[in-house]
């Protein structure tokens, strides 16, 4: 579940071949049965993803990926989100949050391992991991989303059509490229704290 400081290259190999250990989302947990249907999303949602370094503003794709849509919405108005962070960075690819596990600084070893206790189903479609992309992460079984997601800081096309891409950046994409810059350790953790409180705006 880490990855070294490669080169470009090397990082954009080594990525391809280990995509689901490095966006992992943690164990496999029971699906959530109130997950299965699809959503009644308005169209109209952004959320505001609020941190140190300024804000980023989402839009959602709910006729492409209406669970993972729904389930974001209703994590973020639940605050789900708030106090977590970024958790793990890595510059030319990504950034990833929304562990529950990072609210306590003293559980650092289990970063990226936790979830809302339930899992949904993948919903790829045709829309590319481009830069500002903003997508789910899960464990190695394709339908195992549960909270955490990431921001694509470079175009990531290795991606396409094995994590569900549910949203876009359309503003604050420069606070997502300071982000993934920050100092971090071996684990690719920033080394100091980048919360966040998510906003859905309707």
């Amino acid at each position: 579940m880490m990855i070294q400081r490669f080169g470009r290259t090397m990082l954009a190999a080594a990525l391809a071949c280990s995509v689901a250990s490095v966006l992992c989302a943690g164990p496999v947990v029971a699906a959530d049965k109130t997950m299965t249907q699809k959503a009644d999303v308005s169209k109209g949602a952004r959320a505001i993803i609020k941190t140190k370094f300024g804000d980023i503003e989402v839009k959602f794709f709910p006729e492409e990926a209406p669970r993972h849509v729904e389930n974001f919405i209703k994590l973020a108005k639940e605050g789900f989100y708030n106090g977590t962070i970024f958790h793990r960075v890595i510059p030319g690819f990504m950034i990833q949050g929304g562990d529950p596990n990072t609210k306590d600084s003293l559980k650092k070893d289990i970063y990226g391992q936790g979830g809302p206790g339930y899992t949904i189903k993948a919903e790829f479609n045709d829309i590319p991991h481009k830069r500002g992309i903003l997508s789910m992460a899960r464990a190695q079984d394709p339908d195992t989303a549960g909270s955490q997601f990431f921001i694509v800081v470079e175009d990531s096309r290795f991606l396409d059509n094995k994590y569900t891409v549910f949203g876009e950046v359309t503003k604050g994409i420069g606070v997502a490229d300071k982000i993934v810059n920050v100092p971090r350790d071996e684990r690719d953790n920033p080394r100091d704290r980048v919360e966040m409180t998510i906003t859905i705006v309707e």
